[in-house]
């Protein structure tokens, strides 16, 4: 039996007619099966009655006779194939309670069985009339939760007041006076809270990403700073090392030459003093040699030229003195010290250069604000005396009294430096200025007026304060830095080409935006023609 059960197929069990799996099959005379609704039509619509397999013809209508086994055995195969077409429950999906083996889909649960079907577990629900009368609702997971325990009815209403789950029995008691809604308005008056509860968790997703990658960033600048740090002191202590290397070997040289000194000076004392050795040595001879002459004559016209020694050197000025280092050593410590002074501030001012160039910011000169003498170059990074006035239009920002140009940008806030060159130049002014500087009449270009300027000509450099504070200048400037910390009230200006820093303005007062500033100066005759040039930063090392 096993064996022929699994040879079944459709097509042995199906109709020759309808070409479906028998549906209440029944037998002609001849021995062939045909669904019962088949033959009956198909024998309606004809003369004569014959079987559509073999056509055998039937003199009169035939008496069908019902095929017991074959109507169970079509039954069974038309489950199964039920069964076969329906879907497997997936995540999410609720499983058919009554499957075994393998859950089906569930196309229903009953609120009196507190079960869910599938389509082939359901059949009973559709054809006893008992099971007809049972509540089918759309599959539900977890039945038994979702019933009221009070009054064993659905729980499809809300509770606004107490916010709880109720059945329609709980509206006419406890919670006769609460509003109440069905589940699916308040599950949509949720579900929209929800879309604003994942909204602002996204964005608190976003922002701690944000904060991480803030954190990241601050990591690899710290990285890039330590780096930097390393390779600077580095630089530093190589420069230093090599500086003091240098003094080592010049403390050695300078004590070896006065060694050799001292040596040359006891050589030749010994020299001399060996010479008085000799010759007194042969005086000796010669005394004991006239102490043997017994003829007196001869003994007295020696003897007198014995009154007169050679000559010997003074005994108290016979002296070499040992060479002493220590003085040599303080000294050349102290002239070391002086040295890396000079050393260190020059590695210093370098480093504090390097690490203002950073805060380059890209300005042009604003040709609104020029000075009718001046010109500027149509890319706006140039500008010199032209000698003559032009006529322009005298608006509120251009100045008319001294030869300024401003830039087009300012700055309120924050860091920034620009270069400019100032090569073959003999006089220049060159600085910030805050926004309201008066751009019509004569002022004194100082910090309390609002300019916060270097001034070069031939008798030196000069921060323009009250007073004035005149600077150091071992060379001609090529080109200036100009360093601004907003926030901290600072005004830093540099040697750029000498990489030292020349002077800086601390604990300033800046309340409005600050312009760039250039003077030039009068051309002079063609002595003070050169531009001044705002320049693009190269950093070197």
């Amino acid at each position: 039996m096993a064996s022929a059960k699994t040879c079944w197929s459709e097509e042995n069990f199906s109709c020759s007619i309808c070409l479906d799996v028998f549906s209440s099959p029944v037998s002609t005379p001849c021995g062939h099966n045909f669904c019962r609704t088949c033959i009956t039509k198909f024998w309606d619509e004809k003369v004569e009655y014959k079987c559509p397999v073999c056509n055998k013809i039937f003199a009169t209508r035939p008496d069908l006779q019902v095929n017991t086994l074959l109507s169970e055995l079509a039954a069974q195969l038309r489950t199964a194939i039920r069964v076969k077409e329906q879907p497997c429950v997936k995540p999410g999906e609720v499983p058919c309670d009554v499957c075994t083996g393998t859950q089906l889909k569930a196309v229903k649960s009953c609120l009196v069985c507190f079960v869910s079907y599938c389509q082939t577990h359901l059949e009973p629900h559709q054809r006893f009339a008992v099971l007809k009368k049972h509540r089918l609702v759309e599959p539900m997971d977890r039945l038994e939760d979702r019933m009221c325990k009070e009054h064993d009815r659905l729980l499809e209403l809300f509770c606004k007041t107490e916010q709880v789950y109720v059945c329609q029995s709980c509206t006419e008691g406890d919670h006769r006076s609460h509003p109440v809604v069905p589940l699916k308005e308040e599950y949509e008056v949720k579900m929209a809270q929800l879309g604003k509860i994942e909204a602002e968790v996204q964005q608190m997703i976003q922002e701690t990403q944000n904060n991480i990658q803030e954190i990241e960033d601050t990591v690899k600048r710290s990285k890039a700073d330590a780096d930097r740090e390393i390779a600077d002191g580095v630089q530093v202590l190589t420069a230093l090392m090599r500086c003091i290397e240098k003094w080592q070997d010049h403390l050695n040289q300078m004590v070896k030459e006065r060694l050799k000194s001292t040596e040359k000076q006891a050589e030749d004392l010994i020299k001399e003093l060996e010479q008085e050795i000799e010759d007194l040595t042969n005086r000796s001879s010669e005394v004991k040699q006239l102490a043997q002459t017994k003829d007196h004559l001869h003994f007295l016209q020696a003897f007198r030229s014995l009154k007169n020694p050679p000559p010997t050197r003074d005994r108290t000025t016979v002296e070499v003195r040992p060479t002493s280092c220590v003085g040599t050593l303080w000294r050349s410590l102290d002239k070391l010290e002086e040295t890396l002074n000079m050393e260190m501030k020059k590695l210093r001012d370098a480093a504090e250069l390097k690490w203002v160039q950073q805060y380059e910011v890209d300005v042009t000169l604003d040709p609104d604000t020029a000075h009718p003498r001046l010109i500027l170059s149509e890319d706006g990074k140039q500008v010199h005396d032209g000698g003559v006035a032009k006529k322009l239009p005298d608006i509120p920002k251009r100045f008319t009294q001294f030869i300024h140009v401003l830039t087009r940008q300012s700055f309120s806030s924050g860091r920034f430096y620009f270069e400019v060159q100032v090569k073959d130049k003999t006089r220049w002014y060159l600085g910030v200025a805050r926004e309201s500087i008066n751009r019509k009449s004569g002022t004194t270009r100082t910090p309390e007026t609002g300019y916060w300027i270097l001034n070069y000509t031939k008798d030196g450099l000069v921060f323009k304060g009250n007073p004035d504070v005149r600077l150091p200048l071992r060379a001609e400037l090529q080109k200036v830095g100009v360093f601004v910390d907003h926030d901290e009230g600072l005004v830093s200006f540099y040697d750029v080409e000498a990489r030292v820093h020349l002077y800086s303005a601390t604990g300033c007062t800046f309340r409005e935006p600050l312009y760039p500033l250039l003077w030039p100066c009068l051309c002079d005759r063609g002595t003070n023609s050169a531009p001044m040039i705002i320049s693009t930063v190269n950093q070197t090392d």
